[in-house]
């Protein structure tokens, strides 16, 4: 069955059913959460193997109180169903790698491209786990490093400007000439 347990309680107050009642018909009878393969470790991890694809992306995530997420999504999947290939509390990567390894490796060998971050942890994960990939460094974080760069070199030339200005109205003083600055169109 597609709904799910808030939908479900919607239905069961629109029908004056109680929805405490529906909900306990959904979880323990209508869904497949009591033989639910990944039950015993999903606050830990979870994995869906059928979801990998030729081009991944990983990332860390902090979904509430701080507590940090890997997710390894499929491209493909533009965050729809199926996106998800795998979720592993923390970013460690000794942890991670391992549970990605539950993947067959010959699934992963598939992978041609890994989409992540600059953050050494994740280029680990990338190059253990998925050994045939390309790693790609994502554009948000090259256009951010590009722009510090920038900035950086900006800041260095705005300052020898100011050097020099100021060491022309030192000049300008000692020889008692008034200083005139160069006023660009």
């Amino acid at each position: 069955m597609d709904s799910s347990p808030n939908d479900c309680n919607a239905i069961a107050s629109f029908y004056g059913v109680s929805g405490k009642n529906l909900q306990h018909q959904y979880k323990d009878f209508l869904s497949d959460f009591k033989i639910w393969d990944q039950k015993l470790h999903a606050k830990q991890w979870l994995i869906f193997p059928e979801n990998i694809g030729k081009r991944l992306s990983i990332d860390e995530t902090s979904l509430s109180n701080g507590e940090l997420y890997t997710i390894l999504t499929n491209k493909a999947g533009k965050g729809k169903k199926g996106t998800i290939v795998a979720m592993i509390a923390g970013t460690k990567a000794e942890t991670v790698i391992a549970i990605i390894e539950r993947i067959p490796l010959k699934q992963r060998n598939l992978v041609t491209e890994i989409t992540l971050d600059m953050a050494g942890n994740m280029g680990l994960i990338a190059k253990k786990s998925f050994p045939n990939a390309t790693r790609v460094i994502d554009r948000f974080h090259v256009q951010k490093l590009a722009t510090e760069a920038l900035q950086e070199i900006r800041i260095k030339y705005r300052w020898q400007a100011i050097d020099q200005e100021n060491q022309a109205i030192e000049k300008a003083k000692k020889n008692k000439k008034r200083f005139e600055p160069e006023v660009l169109t």
